[in-house]
């Protein structure tokens, strides 16, 4: 017999049966990854994000689990529901805590209900996602929301009465390309000068930039790194410090082979970077920082070089991260994303479903109007 419970963390699963749950999924979802938030302190209770794993087991085994967190804000999430919360305690009602299925400071789409192979999916997901809507009845949470799911999640809770949101990011699709001036070729030919320019005018300053994975990433990129990470933090008026150097200290221990560093040496001496994960036919791009001020470089390590080394590694996408309109003109294309949200109290729920029905149509117009009306000559993928 099936039983579902909640645990105190993913270090209470074996990783190995954690992550044969999660296959060829999302490396964000991995053990290593959720296990270094939770050990380097980046998620607890104190910072607004308890690790309670949601998990079915049958018998001894691991059948089912999702990464599941009690919230006490709505900080680091990437799927923004400030607004709800304000209208519910406008109207007396309490929304914190709530429940999040999802990987903390990460909006990148993934399975978020884990299905051992060979198990019906539709049903462990059915069955996780009522257990969600439990807890918040016994609880007395407001919701639970799901964010950056797949497709195949959106039915099975839909049909539980938890209502779809739809966002917006850019991804890059390789269609390809034999390498980077291939892809250029794509572009007017204004464009294409001007990514020439902004390239040149990098290595022009005396930068080089390169791209480091795995076992190539030396031990001592690794503080250079955080401090660009630090870096980009301070420098922004809403800037959140999420992650913390013990993060970098695990996954360089545990999550080296994911890893991907793009790196700009002047002088021999680290001056910028990109923290990208990388698995399967996916690149991930993270987080940036720059310790000298060069111009165009932002471009060139987030933008040129990661998909100049996704065309050398034979990669399939490139996803860059959240926001930024300014991707769209150097050829990445608009890709939905899906999120599902139960809110416990009707009036809540019922005020939500109607902001959200008008949001769904604003977007997936903008999708349409963005697709059109792509950088690159010729069509442009479909999601």
């Amino acid at each position: 017999m099936a039983r579902i419970e909640v645990l105190d963390g993913v270090a209470q699963v074996a990783p190995g049966a954690w992550n044969a749950l999660v296959g060829d999924g999302s490396p964000f979802l991995e053990w290593e990854w959720l296990a270094s938030l939770e050990e380097s302190g980046c998620v607890s209770a104190e910072r607004g994000w308890s690790p309670r794993p949601l998990v079915a087991w049958e018998g001894e085994r691991l059948v089912a689990a999702c990464p599941l967190y009690v919230k006490s804000h709505s900080e680091g999430e990437f799927v923004f529901d400030w607004g709800w919360a304000d209208a519910a305690e406008r109207a007396g009602m309490r929304y914190y805590p709530k429940l999040l299925v999802g990987v903390p400071f990460t909006p990148v789409g993934g399975e978020r209900f884990l299905v051992a192979p060979g198990e019906d999916r539709a049903r462990w997901t059915s069955a996780l996602a009522r257990a969600l809507v439990q807890i918040c009845g016994d609880g007395e949470l407001s919701g639970a929301h799901v964010n950056f799911c797949l497709r195949d999640e959106i039915e099975p809770l839909r049909e539980l009465g938890y209502e779809l949101r739809v966002g917006l990011q850019y991804h890059w699709h390789n269609q390809g390309y034999a390498d980077f001036e291939a892809y250029l070729s794509r572009f007017r030919s204004k464009r294409r000068n001007q990514i020439r320019r902004e390239r040149r005018g990098v290595a022009e300053q005396g930068v080089q930039v390169e791209a480091l994975r795995g076992d190539r990433i030396g031990d001592e990129l690794f503080e250079p790194l955080y401090r660009c990470y630090l870096a980009t933090v301070r420098e922004r008026f809403y800037g959140r410090q999420y992650l913390n150097r013990e993060l970098f200290e695990l996954l360089r221990e545990r999550f080296r082979e994911r890893l991907c560093f793009i790196v700009a040496h002047r002088d021999g001496r680290p001056v910028a970077g990109t923290f990208n994960v990388q698995k399967g036919p996916a690149l991930y791009g993270r987080y940036w920082g720059a310790l000298e001020e060069v111009r165009f470089l932002h471009f060139d390590v987030c933008y040129y070089a990661a998909i100049e080394h996704c065309i050398r590694e034979g990669l399939e996408r490139f996803e860059p991260g959240a926001g930024g309109e300014y991707k769209q003109v150097r050829g990445f294309d608009a890709q939905p994303t899906y999120s599902l949200h139960y809110l416990r109290d009707s009036r809540l729920r019922s005020a939500v479903r109607r902001f959200l029905e008008g949001e769904r149509d604003h977007v997936e117009d903008a999708v349409d109007w963005i697709r059109r009306n792509s950088a690159l000559k010729g069509e442009s993928p479909a999601s």
